[in-house]
């Protein structure tokens, strides 16, 4: 007997699927992304798993497709897992802007270490999303 994931079972709808990935698969993979300063290799692991997630489909005539990005942005409203990262990121930055000066949480952000090559921080990448969004110069 042939074992089957749920991703891959008919008995489920695609709707169920879609409901499980977006209420749990998808914040238990990115449990803390809040704090992420993701390079490519991570985005582009993370766009792989959401393609497999939702890999190819067989139809009734035994004949596997494959989603297209545009089919696989359509099912799930454009709200890749790459966007879900960066909406996360953005709201720990406003929670984190509307801390008092005196919160730990707060001095640990706008802390800058002394040494060495300045690597990119969690707060210049935010920034740097924040530009593309065109929501400041």
């Amino acid at each position: 007997m042939q074992k089957k994931t749920l991703f891959k079972n008919n008995l489920a709808s695609r709707k169920s699927k879609l409901k499980l990935y977006l209420s749990v698969i998808r914040p238990t993979v990115v449990y803390g992304c809040e704090t992420w300063v993701p390079k490519e290799s991570i985005i582009q692991k993370l766009s792989v798993f959401e393609r497999k997630i939702f890999g190819p489909t067989k139809e009734a005539n035994g004949i596997w497709r494959i989603k297209t990005n545009k089919k696989l942005d359509e099912l799930i409203k454009h709200r890749n897992i790459i966007n879900y990262v960066k909406a996360q990121r953005l709201s720990w930055f406003g929670h984190t802007n509307r801390m008092p000066e005196t919160s730990i949480v707060k001095r640990i952000h706008k802390w800058k270490p002394f040494t060495g090559r300045p690597k990119s921080r969690w707060d210049d990448d935010v920034r740097k999303d924040l530009k593309k969004m065109k929501l400041i110069k």
